[in-house]
């Protein structure tokens, strides 16, 4: 069968035709995904440097969320600190009361004081967050700070149980007969008081850091997301009038075709 011969203004057309409707598809295609780099076809340096952008900014989600869960931590140290705090305070309400009690009454007095201290040592233990205590001997927590782990924030804990780490000693109840000993024990308190202020504000300074750095990598993942973004995701209304003047291009197209094969056929009314 011989091949079929087209006049070289119907090979335009047709050609021109074909151009339209393929950008036609294109331009549908970005509309519908939004996107007007979809793949490395389309442009292999902004599709590659969008890809790498979005993987940093991932990277740095993943560190935003250790960071969110350290500040837990702290605020769990931070609870328990609150509530050591006002333990100390019920025991040294309890001293200075047995000043002005009997014999009887300071024995009793003795064994809720010491009672109050079992209750420091309940809070400091309780005062964990997913496994880490900051108020026990050796807690430590290190939280990675940038997308490879480079850059670290240490946080280390103290021992916040009443004897070991606060210093207090318990009350045998014959010893409160006399009022040196209740000096003793308050002077214990203030110790206490004092070495929970100075540990709270190092916790108090490593969580605003912790803060600081974490409304940064907000910031980052922003910028490197707007950045990828800027490289592949299309303008809607310029895409949407972009297909109104394609399809617009189409329909003369198929018009200057019908003129064109009218031309030839012309050729036959001679007949």
């Amino acid at each position: 069968m011989s091949e079929i011969s087209l006049s070289a203004g119907v090979r335009s057309n047709l050609l021109s035709l074909q151009q339209t409707s393929s950008l036609i598809g294109t331009t549908q295609k970005r509309l519908a995904s939004g996107l007007k780099v979809n793949s490395p076809i389309d442009d292999a340096t902004a599709y590659f440097t969008a890809a790498s952008a979005r993987g940093r900014a991932n990277d740095l989600g993943a560190r935003k969320n250790e960071i969110g869960e350290a500040i837990q931590t702290i605020k769990a140290a931070s609870n328990g600190v609150d509530a050591i705090a006002k333990l100390i305070d019920a025991a040294k309400g309890i001293a200075e009361s047995a000043r002005s009690a009997t014999t009887a009454g300071r024995s009793t007095l003795a064994i809720q004081f010491n009672e109050v201290l079992k209750q420091i040592d309940q809070a400091s233990t309780d005062s964990k967050y997913k496994g880490t205590n900051l108020l026990a001997n050796a807690g430590e927590l290190v939280v990675k700070t940038n997308e490879d782990g480079t850059s670290k924030i240490s946080i280390n804990g103290f021992d916040a149980t009443s004897t070991v780490g606060l210093s207090v000693s318990a009350i045998a109840s014959s010893t409160w007969t006399v009022d040196s000993a209740l000096d003793a024990a308050v002077s214990q308190l203030n110790a206490a008081q004092s070495t929970l202020r100075t540990n709270t504000a190092t916790l108090g300074a490593v969580s605003s850091q912790l803060s600081i750095r974490d409304n940064f990598l907000d910031e980052a993942k922003n910028v490197l997301r707007e950045g990828a973004d800027k490289l592949t995701v299309a303008d809607q209304n310029e895409e949407g009038a972009q297909l109104l003047s394609l399809q617009t291009r189409q329909q003369l197209g198929v018009i200057s075709l019908q003129l064109a094969n009218q031309s030839q056929q012309a050729i036959l009314r001679l007949f």
